[in-house]
């Protein structure tokens, strides 16, 4: 459990403000000294993530954060840093303490309610607190019974973990396949996986090792090769695989060496159906026949890698678009969490796999380009439709094939 990725795992903030008991319960959950406590108010400044197992939801990721009734420029920063948790929160507690559960309370459950982030109302310290029974009662009669507890007793921190269990998502419970839904049991899919100077030493990177466990648990077969090596691997198979998967950079090759009649497609692709919306980067992908020299666009990495050489977000793509629409296009990078407020100046985003972020963090990047009127792509696809292979790779979904081709 405790090398399983952040990205794997139930993100769960904690929110409310100041002094509500936050970094304390966080503790109790855990079960060591995981956040700071003390009594000041403005402890927690950055958001502090603590990975951890919940059974039987399995890891999960809970993230303290500084109270957003902070105030000054100091105050106004960390609230701000609070607030972009929003983005990747699966389930939301929010705590109330001392001054009971008020309007500050009301507001944030309701921003994160509008996000569809399920809340669970928190009246915390119940150990040094006597919480009001009316109010008790006013939440539960809409529908937000609270949750009494005291991190220094433990009261009231099984029913919490009740509450967690039954407020996880259903796509949390029962993950969709990464690729073994495309194949049957026993088949074998051939998997491509180049390496080059990125490649991280003595592994293999999370989208191909994600990729072999789907396989190995759906009880289909793995062969693995590298690009040099596939077509000698082709010809030694018996039959033909039910399904090859390269890496994006390695399309064109592993293209020419795979029939026409063998289902092609990328580990890019694959994530951006498991993170994201297949048929949205299938739009945003369509959208770079519209893109004009001097177009801004944007390449958006959600981990924040040291690249080198030939690195595939900012040498090899900015190339193959450049190339595709015979001019120089103004291309601007971003890492990690970031991603910029200026969004309507872009004319297309290209997103990585999203390997390292979670779901809910890729499909609030996506909602956030569908208001900017943005459209929105990820590298496998973005490669395929500038080296002119998008049908092929997207042969393996049909459905989102048909809805593509009846939108244009």
């Amino acid at each position: 459990m405790t090398t399983t990725p952040k990205s794997l795992r139930l993100h769960i903030g904690l929110y409310g403000r100041r002094n509500a008991g936050k970094s304390s319960l966080i503790n109790a959950l855990a079960r060591q000294q995981v956040a700071i406590v003390s009594p000041v108010p403005g402890t927690t400044t950055d958001p502090v993530e603590k990975a951890m197992e919940l059974l039987p939801l399995g890891p999960v990721l809970f993230i303290d954060t500084a109270g957003l009734n902070d105030t000054g420029e100091l105050g106004a920063q960390r609230v701000a840093a609070t607030r972009k948790t929003f983005d990747r929160c699966e389930v939301a507690l929010v705590l109330a303490a001392e001054s009971g559960w008020g309007t500050d309370e009301d507001a944030i459950a309701a921003e994160l309610a509008g996000r569809s982030i399920p809340v669970i109302p928190v009246l915390s310290k119940a150990d040094t607190v006597a919480h009001d029974p009316a109010s008790i009662a006013a939440l539960t009669t809409r529908g937000m019974p609270p949750v009494v507890v005291s991190a220094t007793t433990g009261a009231g921190l099984p029913d919490l973990r009740e509450r967690l269990i039954a407020a996880a998502p259903d796509e949390f419970l029962d993950p969709p396949a990464l690729l073994a839904d495309l194949v049957a049991p026993g088949q074998v899919v051939v998997l491509v996986v180049p390496i080059d100077t990125e490649a991280p030493k003595g592994r293999l990177i999370l989208p191909q090792v994600q990729a072999i466990r789907d396989l190995i648990d759906h009880d289909a077969i793995a062969l693995v090769v590298k690009e040099r090596e596939l077509a000698t691997a082709l010809k030694r198979l018996a039959s033909p695989p039910a399904l090859v998967v390269t890496d994006s950079q390695a399309f064109l090759k592993v293209a020419a060496d795979v029939p026409e009649s063998v289902p092609l497609t990328s580990f890019s692709i694959l994530m951006a159906r498991q993170k994201g919306d297949l048929a949205s980067f299938a739009r945003g992908a369509s959208a770079i026949d519209s893109l004009r020299p001097n177009d801004r666009v944007l390449i958006a990495e959600s981990c924040s890698h040291h690249p080198i050489g030939e690195d595939i977000g900012r040498v090899k793509i900015p190339r193959w678009l450049t190339q595709y629409v015979g001019g120089k296009l103004d291309f601007t990078t971003v890492q990690g969490r970031d991603f910029p407020d200026d969004l309507p100046s872009y004319r297309l985003v290209v997103h990585c796999g999203s390997c390292a972020t979670n779901r809910r963090a890729m499909l609030t990047r996506i909602h956030a380009c569908d208001r900017a009127g943005v459209p929105i792509t990820n590298y496998g696809m973005c490669i395929a439709w500038s080296l002119g292979i998008f049908a092929r790779a997207l042969r393996p979904f049909p459905q989102v094939a048909m809805a593509l081709n009846d939108a244009q």
